[in-house]
This record gives structure tokens, sequence and C-alpha cells, in this order.
């Protein structure tokens, strides 16, 4: 297979691996770009877009939640109009903070060493929120107080640091302030469409001209996309069923191992 399309189908799986679980997908791809040797800068674009690709993963396991809000809005059902109230005040904060320090992300961007300490730093706090939540009281997005959802949308602005993880973020912001966890990994999936939507709008506004004027063209985003929906469709399914299970220590285990030999190998190059 030629290495072009190679490296496009990788990328697709790490994206649609890493997007939802609480590990980083941002952070994986930049210490991809280190371990595979290919210009991270010509793949920024590619890295942001393919991100729909797994956002449309959630609008497409979750159709039958979001039709039902669709209609219970047009009822004027007071829960759906909550849930939806609960996802836009979640956004609002990564919104204006993702504008007014986008320049400084994108330099964070180009720091593989940010990644490596982000991903033991976010092991470690999972292991700490994991030994001292109690049982979670909120079994609904619909049912989150409005204050504990605006510390939620706080907390998923944390995730601007490469390796940090929004899914994390979100995930362990959510149980630390009392929703169940299943309802929390959830609440961290529909909050994906308009963070990720917002990003790569943003990027395409200001970038765009690159998709096209780059060694990545159109042909190799679309591949990228459909691998990383297919590969995160798989994960949503698995993932949800392992937190309520097992919770989240075996990836803060698996974020601290990664975190480690990522330091050992950028400092033995």
């Amino acid at each position: 297979m030629d290495l072009h399309y190679l490296t496009v189908i990788l990328l697709g799986i790490v994206e649609g691996l890493t997007e939802f679980l609480p590990v980083s997908s941002t952070g994986h791809l930049i210490l991809a770009s280190e371990l595979l040797g290919y210009d991270a800068s010509v793949w920024a674009m590619f890295n942001v877009v393919i991100q729909l690709g797994a956002i449309l993963a959630v609008v497409v396991l979750y159709w039958r939640t979001f039709w039902a809000v669709g209609m219970g809005l047009l009822r004027r059902d007071a829960t759906s109009w909550r849930f939806l109230r609960n996802l836009v005040i979640a956004f609002i904060p990564s919104a204006i903070i993702g504008l007014a320090l986008h320049d400084y992300i994108e330099i964070l961007l180009g720091a593989p060493h940010v990644v490596a300490w982000a991903l033991i730093a976010g092991g470690v706090a999972i292991l700490l929120i994991e030994r001292t939540i109690k049982a979670g009281r909120f079994h609904g997005i619909a049912d989150i107080p409005m204050v504990r959802v605006v510390g939620i949308g706080l907390i998923q602005c944390i995730s601007m640091i490469p390796g940090v993880s929004r899914s994390g973020a979100t995930i362990m912001g959510a149980l630390a302030l009392g929703v169940e966890r299943r309802t929390a990994a959830e609440f961290s999936f529909f909050l994906a469409i308009p963070t990720m939507l917002g990003a790569t709008t943003l990027e395409l506004l200001k970038k765009g001209d690159q998709i096209t004027s780059s060694a990545v063209g159109w042909d190799s985003i679309f591949l990228g996309f459909a691998v990383s929906f297919v590969v995160a469709v798989l994960v949503i399914r698995w993932f949800v069923g392992l937190v309520s299970r097992h919770g989240f220590a075996p990836f803060a285990w698996y974020r601290i191992l990664a975190g480690v030999g990522a330091l050992a190998w950028l400092w033995a190059r």
C-alpha cells in the first residue's frame, strides 16, 4: 500500500480509537507524528477535519436520543429543553476561551513533551477522582443542575492543553460534580458535537485553502473520515459498557504508561 494512504488509515484509526476515550486523541495524533516521522504541520488540517467522522458516530449511535429531544422541543417538553440548555451552556466556555487563546493553543500542538506530561498528570488525576467520588446523584443529562453544567464546561477548557483529553476532562469533571458514570460518558459524547464542530469550522475558515494546496487532499480526508467513523462506532459501544462495569482506572494506568514511555523515547532519540 502507498505510504501516504497507510498514514491516512493509521491516523483515522488513532482518531476513532481515542476521541471518546479519556486518553487524548489530539495528544496521540501529535505523538504519532513524532513516531512515524511525518510533517505534522502538513497533516494538521487533516487531523482536525477527520474528527468529524468520530462525531458522526455519536449522531448515528444516538439518533433515537436526538430524535426524541427534537420532537420534545417541538412539543415544548421541559426535559428536552433542559437537555438542550445543558449542552449549550457547557459548550459556551470552550467557545469563548478557544477563540481567545487559539494562537497559543496552536503553539502547544507542536510540543510532544507537553503531551507526555499531560498524559501522566491526567492519569494521576483520574485515579484520584475514582478513589474519592461518591455514587452519582444525577442520572440524566437534563437532570444536571445549571451550576454544575457550567462547572463541566469550564473543566472541558483544560483539554485545550494537548494530552489532557477533552472526553477525559468532561467525564472526570462530571463525576466530581455528582453525575453518574454512564450519564457522564454520554454527556461527554454529546458535548463533543458542538465543541468539535466549532473547532473544525474555525480551522476551515482560517486554513481551508491548505487542504487543496498541501500533499493531503480531499481524497485522503474522506478516507480518514470514513476510517475514524467506523472505528469510533465500535469504540463507543464498547466504552460505555466497560466504564459502567469497571470504571476509568484502566485508562488512567494506560495514560501514565504511555506518558512515561513517550518521555523516555523523546529524551532518548
